[in-house]
């Protein structure tokens, strides 16, 4: 059994790890990978036709935790405790939740002093006490009367039955209903930049490269610790020397084996040199992919992640927030896909790709498409929604760069 502490409108942790609100569902979702063993029953539900529109939900089902994300941001909105005897619970330091400490009404107002008057919702048979950041659900009988209480705590229940939290939500604002996911938490940045917004730059028909807004923490051990706001810019045909310059060291760099799209370019059977191959700098947290040609080390293509649940890759990178101006449409990261051929003219015949890795050939989420317009590639995810956006150039230097072959 967990043995957790809570911070009203932050967080629920113990000393070795902590579930943040505003916190990325990938940060999450390592915390609990870092505590196998201890947390088990892990779920993620989310609605695969409409992943906009309804929550992210990691479900510990062993543990008696729900985590609320919200479904644009991706960041942390709700944690729920759905079953109060899967788990304990301490506030400052002192337990109000456990097998030795019913979290009847009288507990719940010595742990937490006074609040608003309860509310009774008469449909669903429940008493919500409330404080800021805060709610706790308490089943009662229907013989209370629907509206506020003068104080939840003077009802008089026969002996022995005072009712006991059946459930309980730790958010951020005034009330659960009102609830959404905070910014991202200084201290979940740890050492990191994290994407704003990136601007595809386009020319005349044709792509340059994309200005990215980037949130930088401060150093979280001073007591005026901020975020930071700066702009950075990566070209097509920048050298790998300039993005690092710009961006700093990329979380992986990727040497690429073979290439699934090289069949349709019209070079495919042209030998190479085996001893080079072009390489990725992977920056997950901004949910860019930036590949340099293996000759020149100049910027050949750059990917932008969606980061959609029911994708191979989902959970890998973070939501990179592309726009792009294509004949006066704004395109998106959230645009379908059957809205934007409404407007564009793509390539009739898409090119599939099936996505596996060496050691499990395996894909359950089924083959994607991939769409040219200009020098532009979407890949498209069977639900219409856009699951990645690449920009390519010829890998030859932009303005003002020296070739560095």
């Amino acid at each position: 059994m967990l043995d957790l502490e809570i911070v009203p409108e932050r967080s629920l942790g113990c000393e070795q790890w902590e579930l943040v609100l505003g916190m990325h569902f990938s940060q999450a979702v390592a915390i609990i990978q870092s505590q196998v063993g201890n947390i088990k029953g892990v779920q993620v539900l989310y609605n695969d036709a409409n992943p906009l529109e309804v929550d992210l939900i990691i479900n510990l089902s062993q543990d008696g935790i729900r985590l609320f994300f919200d479904p644009v941001v991706q960041r942390l909105k709700i944690i729920e405790i759905c079953n109060m005897k899967m788990v304990k619970l301490k506030y400052c330091g002192l337990a109000f939740n456990s097998p030795e400490v019913l979290p009847s009404i009288e507990q719940i107002e010595h742990s937490f002093g006074a609040t608003h008057p309860g509310v009774y919702d008469s449909e669903k048979q429940l008493f919500v006490l409330n404080f800021r950041g805060l709610s706790f659900y308490f089943p009662v009988e229907s013989r209370f009367q629907t509206g506020s209480t003068h104080n939840l705590g003077s009802l008089h229940f026969p002996p022995g039955s005072s009712p006991l939290v059946s459930r309980m939500a730790i958010y951020s604002g005034a009330s659960v209903e009102m609830a959404s996911a905070p910014e991202l938490p200084l201290s979940c940045f740890h050492g990191q930049m994290y994407l704003k917004k990136a601007e595809v730059i386009r020319g005349d028909s044709y792509t340059k490269g994309i200005k990215l807004s980037l949130l930088v923490g401060a150093n979280t051990r001073r007591i005026d610790s901020s975020k930071m706001q700066i702009e950075r810019e990566v070209m097509l045909g920048n050298s790998a020397q300039d993005v690092a310059s710009n961006l700093g060291a990329p979380c992986k760099v990727f040497y690429k084996s073979e290439d699934k799209m090289r069949i349709h370019s019209p070079n495919a059977h042209r030998r190479v040199a085996a001893c080079r191959s072009d390489y990725f700098f992977n920056y997950f947290t901004l949910g860019l992919d930036i590949l340099f040609d293996a000759r020149t080390h100049l910027v050949k293509k750059v990917v932008m992640h969606t980061n959609y649940p029911g994708h191979y890759n989902f959970n890998m990178y973070q939501r990179c927030e592309f726009s792009v101006l294509l004949e006066t449409m704004d395109v998106t990261a959230y645009c379908r896909w059957d809205d934007l051929c409404k407007k564009l003219t793509p390539s009739e015949r898409p090119v599939v790709l099936n996505r596996a890795s060496s050691t499990n050939t395996t894909n359950p989420f089924g083959s994607t498409f991939c769409y040219g317009y200009q020098d532009i590639i979407f890949e498209v995810m069977p639900n219409n929604y856009i699951a990645s956006l690449s920009i390519y150039g010829d890998g030859k230097p932009c303005e003002g760069e020296n070739d560095l072959a």
